[in-house]
């Protein structure tokens, strides 16, 4: 029987969720007749996976789990942690050679240590050729020297979340499409009482996602081609400037939000606008909040001066450790979890919140059957990774772990530096990094 904790899925009741008959059924025959990885004999896992937004979708997984060890007989252990428990111990698992044997983390922190992560560039192939090739930026996350790493499963939409009704009371139809007019909408929603805000704390989500796209928005980067650090420039002062306006905006509070702290603060309905994923709306659904839910929409980010989009989403990879002791099996849940038995479903139980990296999924209905889902279907032909313009080595991956970016920018959306010394000083922090 899997063997699932009770931490984290409190309102799932985590050892009671098992597998319908027909997710069994289906796991069954493909681990007869389709399955390539044999697990070794006596096999257990142990997955450590960050803490599900959506209910259904962490619901879902413990399914998939399930599912697979009653078609397979491996035993699995489930764990989970927030985001900025769960990163250090996936870096102390690399560092020590001891740990989890797969970690459900975030953004590329594999990069971070390649040299503990076992090489699942057969299963990665096997599934790129099966569905419809993966996505460009699905290979940037997933390869390091053209050996895959991880298995990037899947990206997370962070988009903008808002309020419909106060939207229009502030003069909009919609949320704009220019930054100009976005910042507009952000003075007068605090006019009328009903401000917005995004994430200024050292958030692994929102605070990310939100901070490099009003960075690249006005151009600025952190690194060029060559991976020259650049990111003390007109472009970054320029992008701090409106930073400064845009925070100037926020709802009380802000600055030390992290992520899930918007959530709370649009579902009671004291923030109108933030960035997030579709987890407010999942919340508002489930929770009964038929106010929230009917009036609130999503949109993508607004695009800058550079006239072009400059979004960043989430990837949330699955990082399959060398050190475990069983890697045919770990290469067998590998497949397993995206392969179209199981993906099906757990597109349909992330309900938009995780979105795909394979092209065979575009067509997915869950992207369709509800109009306020259908713009996270093109996150992952959207995004950037944060590396953006140079290599996603160790290097990027340490200062996007120091949240260089996230602290320039909350410096100057807070007023504590100016644009210009904010900027300075990310270019040295980031220097050290690069220069080391």
């Amino acid at each position: 029987m899997t063997m699932f904790t009770r931490r984290d899925f409190l309102k799932a009741g985590a050892a009671a969720v098992v597998a319908g008959p027909a997710l069994v059924a289906a796991a069954k025959s493909w681990a007869a007749s389709a399955m390539k990885w044999e697990p070794e004999q006596g096999a257990e896992l142990r997955v450590l996976r960050w803490k599900r937004f959506v209910q259904s979708e962490g619901e879902g997984f413990l399914a998939a789990m399930d599912a697979f060890t009653k078609a397979t007989g491996v035993k699995i252990r489930v764990d989970s942690e927030g985001f900025e428990d769960l990163r250090p111990k996936a870096a102390v698992a690399a560092s020590v050679g001891s740990g989890p044997d797969i970690i459900w983390g975030i953004h590329a922190d594999a990069h971070q240590y390649p040299d503990a992560m076992l090489d699942i560039s057969d299963v990665c192939e096997h599934l790129g050729a099966s569905y419809g090739g993966w996505y460009p930026i699905a290979e940037q996350y997933g390869k390091r020297e053209g050996k895959w790493i991880n298995l990037p499963i899947t990206i997370g939409g962070n988009l903008i979340n808002y309020r419909k009704s106060h939207v229009q009371k502030a003069g909009f139809e919609t949320v704009p499409d220019n930054t100009a007019d976005f910042l507009t909408l952000m003075q007068n929603l605090k006019k009328n009482g009903t401000p917005g805000g995004f994430a200024l704390g050292n958030a692994s989500g929102d605070g990310n996602c939100w901070t490099h796209w009003v960075l690249w928005s006005h151009g600025g980067k952190l690194v060029d081609e060559n991976d020259n650090v650049v990111i003390d420039s007109d472009e970054t002062v320029a992008a701090l400037e409106y930073a400064k306006e845009l925070g100037e905006t926020f709802i009380t509070g802000a600055a030390s939000w992290l992520d899930g702290h918007n959530n709370k603060a649009f579902l009671q309905s004291a923030c109108s606008l933030t960035n997030n994923g579709i987890s407010i709306y999942a919340a508002a659904l489930r929770e009964g909040k038929t106010e929230v839910a009917e009036d609130m929409d999503h949109a993508f980010y607004p695009v800058g001066p550079v006239g072009e989009p400059t979004e960043f989403h989430v990837c949330f990879p699955l990082m399959p450790y060398k050190y475990t002791q069983y890697p045919n099996a770990v290469k067998a849940l590998l497949s397993w979890l995206v392969e179209k038995e199981q993906h099906d479903a757990f597109l349909q139980n992330s309900v938009g919140y995780l979105s795909h990296t394979l092209a065979a999924y575009e067509d997915h209905p869950v992207w369709t059957e509800d109009p306020k889902r259908t713009v996270f279907r093109d996150v992952a032909k959207r995004t950037r990774s944060f590396a953006h313009s140079g290599s996603l080595g160790n290097a990027a991956s340490e200062v996007f772990a120091d949240f260089v970016v996230v602290n320039m920018v909350a410096e100057a959306a807070t007023g504590a530096k100016t644009p210009k010394r904010a900027a300075a000083d990310a270019q040295r922090r980031a220097e050290r990094v690069y220069r080391s």
